[in-house]
């Protein structure tokens, strides 16, 4: 299927199968996909599996749901949060980022008194998190607080993607420096996103 193909409401894709799943802008009924909106036919192999997708013409922007798991670039961090970009929302790159704030008491499961943000992110960082809510001034809660959440991509002082080893520190592989951090368990999809960033 070629992303130039044109789709309109309620035409028939393809066969759902366990080759394939429907994503955004389709919907299932009696065994097929069908399109739920006017544009283009995209499809990408996620999980082994075809994801079969519609995009509008005007390329509507997915919108972060309690629940989702993100990716995020830390811009900001002070004593009790820290700020940051939501760039992805799952495997989706967004057109245009949406602001994001991990708070102190959020960062960890357990512990969370002795919390400290600047030994848990740095501005520039590149995180995985989870949302939480829809907080104040239009930015969402987000938390790090399992295992597979957390940072995943950091640079050293000396400029090298910093490599993590343990779970709360990562390593700069020059200068052998070492950083405090709330290290990600690292998962092989997160090793492709730093891979494509670099």
């Amino acid at each position: 299927m070629a992303k130039s193909v044109v789709c309109i409401p309620g035409q028939k894709l393809c066969r759902l199968s366990e080759e394939n799943c429907n994503g955004n802008g389709t919907y299932v009924r009696n065994g097929y996909v069908y399109s739920s909106l006017a544009g283009y036919l995209c499809t990408q192999t996620v999980n082994d599996k075809v994801l079969v997708e519609v995009r509008s013409a005007k390329d509507q922007n997915i919108v972060p749901s309690v629940g989702a798991i993100v990716t995020a670039k830390i811009t900001n961090v002070n004593p009790r949060f820290c700020k940051c970009l939501i760039q992805n929302v799952g495997q989706t790159q967004l057109r245009e980022p949406f602001r994001g704030m991990i708070r102190k008491e959020d960062v960890r499961a357990t512990e969370k008194d002795k919390v400290e943000m600047y030994n848990c992110f740095r501005p520039g960082d590149i995180i995985v998190a989870k949302v939480l809510s829809l907080g104040d001034a239009h930015s969402y809660i987000l938390t790090t607080a399992e295992n597979e959440l957390g940072v995943v991509l950091a640079t050293s002082d000396a400029g090298y993607t910093m490599v993590p080893i343990s779970w709360c520190e990562m390593q700069c592989p020059h200068s052998l420096m070492k950083e405090q951090r709330k290290v990600a368990k690292v998962q092989q999809q997160y090793i492709e996103y730093a891979d494509n960033k670099t």
